[in-house]
């Protein structure tokens, strides 16, 4: 049964109704400054679950849980010395953590899919941060939008996706990081399990050594790690410094000009970062019913390795129906 999706503003008469939302157990879209996510009380086993209806998101996918602060993190997961340094150095922040969860956190186990690890972050936002002090508790905050498709940077891009699946969208404008957070897990040592919003080599600096990458699993530890995620319809190719025929062109940097769409005519990852999900829906659109999208190649440094992370996984092979 559809229910109606209101667009609540960003002020304190906004972010009271959503609080109130979220404590009946009720799904509210909120900003971060990666993408919106979709809000739902991490304590709650029905509103949990109704992240995983409203998404069609498969079971064993771990969700991330959004609090206000560091404080309100070292609750809910053990942090040790490692943990600390990062959290510090980059909390508030698109940095994501997977540290050992407490017995005691409260955490539905849906949220950790029954492992003993949670994904935990502070978002910098500040209608995020406005949004976890009025609620008073941890959100689980996958991307606002249907499994496996383009994430959210809009709020348009939400409701095209999940009106009349969810209770509000909270008004945040667009975000500006635009690839989600950067997951780091840390139950075993420090290991990248997903480029994201924060430069993999910022975090080696932080920590004075490498940062291994880890593999993409069959059963994820973290969210992000399915081979083939963020997925418009049309297919994607991706290294093409031109199109084939009948293929939209999604470009990048000076060589791209003549693109339909260029993800930063003047080569800034920053730009492209912010600009990926959006303009992937714009070609998926401009692409049509079994078409297909070209995409130039993008240096693989800096925030090139997130976005090339989200376009090898929008072109992998997709799973049967």
């Amino acid at each position: 049964m559809e229910e109606e999706t209101r667009l609540l503003p960003p002020d304190r008469e906004g972010l009271a109704e959503a609080a109130r939302l979220l404590a009946e157990g009720r799904l509210v879209a909120f900003p971060t400054e990666t993408v919106y996510g979709l809000g739902g009380d991490a304590r709650n086993d029905r509103a949990v679950a109704a992240i995983f209806d409203a998404k069609g998101r498969p079971r064993f996918n771990p969700l991330i849980v959004h609090l206000p602060s560091l404080e309100a993190a070292r609750k809910i997961a053990v942090f040790d010395a490692t943990a600390e340094r990062l959290a510090s150095a980059f909390w508030p922040g698109p940095l994501t953590l997977v540290l050992p969860v407490r017995p005691e956190a409260g955490l539905s186990p849906l949220v950790t899919a029954g492992l003993d690890t949670v994904a935990v972050r502070v978002p910098a936002h500040p209608v995020a941060r406005a949004l976890l002090e009025a609620f008073g508790g941890p959100l689980a905050g996958p991307s606002a939008n249907p499994s496996g498709k383009v994430s959210p940077t809009r709020p348009a891009h939400v409701l095209s996706g999940l009106s009349g699946r969810i209770a509000a969208v909270v008004d945040g404008g667009d975000c500006a990081v635009g690839v989600e957070s950067t997951i780091v897990g840390l139950a075993e040592g420090p290991v990248l399990l997903r480029p994201g919003g924060i430069p993999a080599e910022a975090i080696e600096a932080c920590l004075g050594g490498p940062l291994p990458t880890g593999g993409h699993a069959e059963k994820p530890s973290a969210p992000g790690q399915l081979a083939s995620h963020y997925a418009p319809s049309a297919r994607v190719r991706l290294g093409a410094d031109t199109p084939k025929q009948g293929e939209v062109w999604l470009g990048f940097g000076h060589d791209a000009l003549e693109a339909d769409l260029n993800l930063s005519p003047t080569g800034d990852l920053v730009e492209a970062a912010a600009n990926l999900f959006h303009y992937l829906r714009e070609a998926d659109a401009l692409a049509g019913e079994g078409g297909a999208i070209a995409v130039s190649p993008i240096p693989e440094k800096g925030l090139g390795r997130a976005i090339n992370d989200r376009l090898r996984r929008a072109a992998a092979p997709r799973p049967a129906a």
